[in-house]
């Protein structure tokens, strides 16, 4: 489950932690009413991806008059596939410095991670490559949580890396002691696999305010935050029915299918989850961008496969589809009546390559080649086909 900024910040200001008094609004005219009670605000568009400030989705503002306009801009957006819906009214900030803290769950070490530096309002991932310095970790005993000198130790190791924050991280350090714990104490009550703040703003006054945050509940763990999920879905701003989620995802969990989306052109569909991520490792080889996971699962009826390649070709970036057929339980001959059946019903254009082994397959092979679809002999020759089918120009 993953929360929009300011549904995150409602659970940081519970949990004691300092954020900017906001207001949410649906409509130009709510956020012109925001500005009015808060005065010169940032209207913040509410998506659940990064990247909103260079995509023109965050706007700071003097007056009301400047606050529609700008809302009634940003509603009128779409950042990285996801509409904008609703903008975050918030009052603006005296910075002085922005920093990162964050809690994320480290899977090789199986446990979670406390993350701090020196350098916030930035991707923490780039800072890393090239400014490991200003990054510190820690790995809380899981029992006990981060302790007082903990992470004292771990402030003056972040921020003493910065030339500005070097004199003033004793009282920095001190002022982060219960700020983090409170932060740590609400990851692991909601079950998050991701608890950040950034950037967290020390203010010319010396405070420190959660500007932005990004929290993420284990989706595993929903039945243990009921109420949490109740109120994303009342308060749901898409009509997905789920705040926050890949609307592909959405539309693919309505259809009972199990699928992942992806940022490449190729679209995969096989049966079994090894065979699939197989599939994307061997497009990967051959040069190709995969653009999901599809698993049909075992025992697959033609209007499943039907289903599965109108779910692929639904996003307009699949050029073609890999479909790789591993037949077990499943048959190939219904395989291939659903792949034929999809082609004619739904008028697909765009390549089909098929590789298809296992129970019936001459069955299925022979209704593909008369159908006028030629299937790929072995799957690093099914790969290579559908690059090459795909590859742009």
């Amino acid at each position: 489950m993953k929360l929009l900024e300011y549904q995150a910040k409602q659970q940081f200001a519970k949990a004691g932690i300092p954020i900017p008094a906001g207001r949410l609004a649906r409509t130009a005219e709510e956020a012109e009413a925001a500005a009015r009670e808060l005065g010169r605000v940032a209207v913040k568009a509410q998506v659940p991806v990064g990247g909103r400030g260079k995509a023109g989705g965050i706007a700071v503002v003097d007056t009301p008059e400047q606050a529609r306009t700008e809302a009634a801009r940003i509603l009128a957006m779409s950042i990285k596939g996801f509409p904008v819906r609703s903008v975050w009214c918030e009052t603006g900030l005296d910075v002085a410095h922005e920093v990162y803290c964050g809690i994320t769950l480290d899977r090789d070490r199986r446990r979670m991670v406390l993350i701090l530096s020196g350098a916030g309002g930035m991707d923490i991932e780039e800072v890393a490559a090239t400014q490991p310095e200003k990054i510190a970790k820690h790995w809380p005993d899981p029992f006990r949580g981060p302790q007082p000198f903990e992470i004292r130790q771990l402030a003056f190791t972040a921020l003493g890396a910065v030339p500005a924050l070097k004199e003033r991280a004793g009282k920095l350090a001190a002022a982060l002691v219960p700020l983090v714990q409170a932060l740590y104490r609400l990851s692991e009550s909601l079950d998050a696999v991701t608890c950040e703040i950034n950037p967290l703003v020390i203010t010319a006054a010396g405070d420190l305010v959660a500007a932005d945050g990004k929290l993420e509940v284990d989706e595993n763990a929903e039945y243990r935050h009921r109420d949490l999920a109740e109120e994303l879905a009342r308060d749901s701003i898409g009509d997905d029915g789920v705040t926050g989620e890949d609307p592909f995802e959405v539309e693919a969990k309505r259809r009972g299918l199990t699928y992942v989306h992806l940022d490449g052109y190729v679209g995969c569909i096989g049966n079994g989850a090894g065979l699939v991520m197989n599939t994307l490792d061997l497009v990967k080889q051959q040069g190709g961008e995969p653009a999901n996971f599809l698993d049909i699962g075992g025992g697959a009826r033609a209007d499943v496969v039907r289903n599965a390649l109108d779910m692929v070709l639904s996003d307009p970036k699949v050029r073609g589809v890999f479909i790789n057929i591993f037949g077990g339980i499943t048959r190939g001959d219904e395989v291939a009546r659903g792949i034929i059946e999809a082609r004619d019903e739904l008028h697909i254009t765009k390549p089909l390559v098929v590789r298809m082994t296992g129970t019936r397959e001459e069955e299925g092979r022979k209704l593909l080649q008369e159908a006028g679809i030629v299937p790929g002999i072995s799957a690093v020759e099914a790969a290579r086909k559908i690059v090459e089918l795909t590859r742009e120009g």
